[in-house]
């Protein structure tokens, strides 16, 4: 019996089996974060003591905690806010960094001079130390947290967007445009944006599996919402008082990786396809 593997093919090539995988995986981890109660039917708040430090099997496949609280349950309720938080973070980022690389790589001249010396600066800090300095000035919450990553992302956006839009202006289709009568705002909407907008999108979704890392940190560090939420980052933070119970910090961190490992997968398999 010969066992044969199928795997989708777009625009006439094969998808990795580990890009298939990795799409299943963020499959799974959206549905999380949207319908948890499909997921799994204990309460993530509620425990029961006499189920303390049960370890993993059939009924608690990532055991329970220090108050008989089932740990899948609470992996997969704190889904929504990792994921909402990281998506946030990335939108900043996104709009933020790319509104800058677009005007100083469209406009040029002193607007390009003033935009890049204001993203040096930014690039001049390190995105994590930026991001605590920003969490700590807002307040000590998930939704703080993932605008800090965002801020800490807008350099990066932008220096991105802006070297594509310097590659993009001096295209033949561009000049074609202006000198045709195209208005400044008409190339840049209808020409410059879509064309410098590709390696954008890879980098959205590399950068949302590293915000998703930074706010999982900023968590486990206590710069989110504070117990009984179940946060990621959290989750590994309060397993780390129980070195009995190891799986307390190796199923939520487990979580964590296999997760940014299939958006950094992703966003590979992007690069070399879009």
């Amino acid at each position: 019996m010969t066992l044969v593997v199928v795997r989708p093919v777009l625009g006439g090539r094969r998808v990795p089996v580990a890009v298939v995988l990795s799409f299943l995986v963020l499959t799974l981890v959206i549905a999380w974060s949207v319908a948890p109660g499909l997921f799994t039917g204990h309460d993530p708040v509620l425990g029961d003591p006499a189920e303390m430090f049960r370890p993993p099997d059939a009924e608690h496949v990532f055991g329970t905690d220090q108050l008989g609280r089932d740990v899948y349950t609470r992996v997969v309720h704190g889904t929504a806010s990792s994921v909402t938080s990281a998506l946030v973070a990335v939108g900043i980022g996104l709009i933020v960094g790319g509104l800058i690389g677009l005007l100083s790589g469209f406009l040029g001249g002193v607007v390009d001079a003033a935009l890049a010396r204001f993203v040096d600066v930014l690039l001049a800090i390190p995105s994590f130390l930026l991001a605590v300095v920003v969490v700590s000035a807002l307040g000590f919450r998930t939704i703080n947290a993932a605008i800090a990553t965002g801020v800490s992302a807008v350099a990066v956006f932008a220096r991105v967007m802006r070297s594509e839009v310097l590659k993009t202006r001096s295209a033949v289709f561009v000049e074609a445009a202006l000198v045709l009568g195209g208005s400044r705002r008409h190339v840049l909407l209808r020409h410059v944006l879509p064309n410098a907008s590709r390696s954008v999108l890879q980098l959205s979704v590399l950068q949302f599996g590293l915000s998703i890392l930074t706010i999982a940190s900023l968590a486990f560090l206590g710069y989110g919402d504070p117990p009984p939420s179940s946060d990621w980052g959290l989750l590994v933070a309060d397993g780390k008082d129980y070195p009995l119970a190891p799986w307390l910090v190796l199923a939520p961190a487990l979580v964590i990786i296999v997760t940014v490992l299939s958006l950094n997968r992703i966003s590979r398999w992007l690069r070399t396809t879009v």
